[in-house]
């Protein structure tokens, strides 16, 4: 079938239902876009939980080396990895309890789709975050 947007009212709700935001691949320079838009979520209200075995911390919160080793329960995964990681990282994150994937701008895979709505996920990918909030959260 295929990769499709969810309708606005599923990611709206979805925005709702979070509190916690696991970022993969979030970078710790503040120039790069990941930080940038996990800044303007976290400004938002959300909690950011950092996931890059590359750095410590960012954004004043400590960081996992990947979604399993991270303790604390989230709600939204945001993925900053190329579109050929998003199988793996899709098996990982149904070990989780987050039931939200979202992949940003540029970012999909139809089978890492295929899997994660069998499991019962709310997908969005090619598509920025930080966009869609601020356009449908006002």
């Amino acid at each position: 079938m295929g990769y499709q947007h969810p309708d606005n009212e599923t990611i709206v709700q979805a925005l709702k239902d979070t509190k916690k935001i696991a970022v993969i691949g979030l970078s710790d320079k503040e120039y790069r876009t990941s930080y940038q838009i996990a800044k303007e979520m976290q400004d938002a209200g959300y909690r950011i939980i950092p996931v890059n075995p590359m750095v410590d911390q960012v954004l004043g919160e400590k960081a996992y080396d990947s979604l399993l080793d991270v303790k604390e329960s989230f709600e939204m995964i945001n993925v900053f990895r190329r579109s050929e990681h998003l199988p793996s990282l899709a098996e990982e994150a149904v070990k989780t309890d987050a039931k939200i994937f979202w992949a940003q701008q540029g970012v999909q895979d139809d089978e890492a789709y295929e899997y994660l709505k069998k499991h019962d996920f709310t997908v969005m990918m090619d598509m920025c975050l930080k966009v869609a909030h601020a356009v449908l959260m006002k």
